[in-house]
């Protein structure tokens, strides 16, 4: 049995979906059992948990031999580095006694040691703390993901204009949650080993202008970048919600992106262009106006 944590977001979903494909048995670990019933038309079991008990995390962790784990986003009007700090700590608290023989988790590029660049610095935590403990485990790092720019489609669709922190003309790795899930499923049946790390990207590397090029074909209409100035990025992470210490941590996570970009020589590649996402992404969000 594989236990997917997450198992209702994008990256989640597409790795259970690649297992149920080759007829894996999976359990959805989700806070809402409403979200459940879809699962279980699939073929999937659906346990009801929240991740910060322990020990029920650690219950259902006990039905499967091998979990992929994906530490759940903060409430953006939170101190988000310190709830999902203690996400972590209670993810990491379940696998002790769990009896699972590998764990594949969810990381992101530019992951790294120290406080206050949001997913960066809590994610390594995440990779630390599986480090330090017994059972094997696989990290993906997740380049830029495609799905970030799900919440441009609207200005993109009523404006024409794609907000953007990042600099219209600088090319990064990004990835489709499909492509993510289809490495998390893959890793998950291999053999367990000890710490590994994987980056994982889309099939080329792309700009905020290629994405706005891609929206237009979509949307069949001009779209442009707008660039938002580094000096209003709090601001505009304030506007879109985010609590003050949020909108701090955010806005150094985007700038550690812009100024040092993380671009492995060799990263696993997954097959679905930006085109493609845009495309799927387009079509979903015209069904809903």
């Amino acid at each position: 049995m594989f236990i997917i944590v997450g198992g209702t977001g994008h990256v989640g979903s597409a790795t259970a979906e690649a297992l149920l494909s080759e007829d894996q048995p999976v359990t959805i670990v989700t806070r809402s059992a409403s979200k459940g019933d879809i699962w279980r038309k699939r073929g999937a079991e659906v346990a009801v948990a929240d991740v910060h008990d322990v020990g029920a995390l650690r219950a259902i962790f006990r039905r499967g031999r091998r979990a992929f784990l994906l530490n759940p986003p903060a409430n953006p009007s939170s101190d988000t580095d310190v709830e999902e700090r203690a996400t972590v700590r209670c993810l990491l608290a379940a696998l002790d006694g769990s009896g699972l023989e590998k764990v594949v988790a969810q990381s992101t590029y530019g992951a790294r040691p120290g406080e206050g660049y949001g997913d960066l610095t809590v994610l390594h935590g995440l990779e630390e703390g599986l480090r330090a403990q017994l059972i094997p485990a696989a990290m993906m790092r997740a380049a830029y993901m495609m799905s970030n720019w799900d919440g441009a489609l609207d200005a993109a669709s009523r404006r024409g204009v794609l907000p953007s922190m990042l600099p219209p003309d600088l090319k990064i790795p990004m990835v489709a949650p499909k492509d993510l899930g289809a490495v998390a499923a893959r890793l998950l049946q291999e053999p367990a080993s000890r710490m590994e790390i994987h980056h994982v990207e889309g099939p080329e590397r792309y700009t905020p202008a290629n994405v706005a090029a891609a929206f237009a074909r979509a949307l069949d209409r001009a779209v442009e970048v707008e660039a938002i100035a580094r000096e209003r990025w709090e601001e505009a992470f304030r506007s879109f919600g985010f609590s003050e210490k949020a909108a701090r941590s955010y806005a150094r996570m985007t700038g550690v992106t812009v100024d040092e970009p993380e671009l492995p020589a060799s990263p696993i590649r997954g097959d679905i262009p930006l085109t493609d996402y845009v495309f799927e992404a387009a079509r979903g969000h015209k069904a809903t106006i």
